[in-house]
């Protein structure tokens, strides 16, 4: 196998929209397992995480900027998650998200973990708007905006 030189390497992996959901690919690393090779529950928080950031990066809502300037970022302010069946070594996941409730300070979505059709996780997270003094905020309108087109009420299987 041969490999040609170029000036910038490898980008991160990323997600798309395909109409309201969006689809953020991982794979079950050995590190993510814990010794029965099952995938440790805190590791879907983290899937899903990077998930959300995906989307707000995708939306162009720039949450460092507003941090650096002194806004304010998200926060998780509320979490129900269900285990359903175990992620293993090298499976490859889909977490699929959707939007499904704005509000003046707030963005409540709807996360879920597949190996394929089968559902392995599921999640529900309303993220606020804080202060950096951790106070609830109104976030900014351009950020609202850019959630509008992505908002679902309806979660497709």
């Amino acid at each position: 196998m041969s490999v040609s030189p170029t000036t910038s390497g490898p980008n991160p992996p990323g997600g798309i929209f395909d109409g309201p959901v969006h689809l953020y690919a991982v794979r079950v690393y050995y590190e993510d397992t814990d010794l029965s090779g099952i995938t440790y529950h805190a590791n879907y928080l983290r899937w899903f995480e990077r998930a959300r950031s995906d989307i707000l990066r995708l939306l162009d809502i720039d949450q460092r900027e507003a941090i650096e300037a002194g806004e304010g970022a998200y926060a998780v302010v509320d979490l129900a998650m269900k285990y359903l069946r175990p992620a293993k070594l090298d499976d490859d996941v889909v977490i699929k998200t959707l939007c499904t409730d704005l509000r003046s300070a707030s963005v409540k979505m709807h996360q879920r973990a597949f190996r394929g059709d089968e559902l392995l996780t599921e999640a529900l997270f309303r993220v606020g708007f804080v202060s950096p003094e951790g106070r609830p905020k109104r976030q900014p309108d351009a950020w609202r905006e850019a959630f509008k087109p992505v908002l679902s009420e309806e979660i497709p299987q």
